[in-house]
């Protein structure tokens, strides 16, 4: 049996520089995958620098996985069109919880750590894990694989799982 580890909020901010895949534009949504659970974002009409700011949540769960993500462009006529692809390594954000709980971190702000980019991830700059009144959040700017530009803007937040009621 896996073991719950808390749940997480993921915040799909913003777009940037994304590709036209309709004739001017393109009519972009994020498919987010970890493990058996997906969620989608709503399209945004027309735009090559989205505004989201909705907000998707999983639980976590041991083994613990990687967040894939996908940018589509809607299409009425046909199948959607890809527009890129992202991945997080989750690892990290789980690690600086633990670390969060060793050092009994509960209010205010604190760094817990800090993840660098490179192969093993899409970062597009460095990203600080912090503890915020108690949730352990990551603000990330991915870089979308497999075309010619694109960016992701996330928050992500790792809350504790729910206590069961006696």
């Amino acid at each position: 049996m896996s073991e719950q580890l808390g749940v997480l909020k993921v915040i799909i901010v913003q777009g940037r520089r994304l590709v036209i895949r309709d004739f001017k534009t393109s009519d972009p949504y994020v498919v987010l995958k970890l493990g058996n659970q997906t969620a989608k974002t709503k399209v945004i009409n027309s735009c090559l620098n989205p505004v989201w700011n909705e907000e998707l949540n999983f639980t976590l769960t041991e083994p613990l996985g990687v967040l894939n993500l996908e940018v589509f462009d809607k299409d009425l006529l046909k199948a959607d069109d890809k527009m890129g692809n992202a991945f997080i390594n989750l690892q990290p954000l789980v690690s600086a919880a633990r670390l969060k709980d060793i050092l009994k971190v509960s209010s205010g702000e604190t760094t817990l750590r800090k993840v660098i980019p490179d192969t093993d991830n899409c970062l597009v700059r460095e990203s600080s894990i912090n503890c915020v009144n108690g949730a352990v959040v990551q603000n990330v700017w991915l870089r979308l694989r497999e075309v010619e530009s694109g960016e992701l803007e996330l928050t992500l937040k790792l809350t504790k799982p729910v206590a069961p009621s006696k």
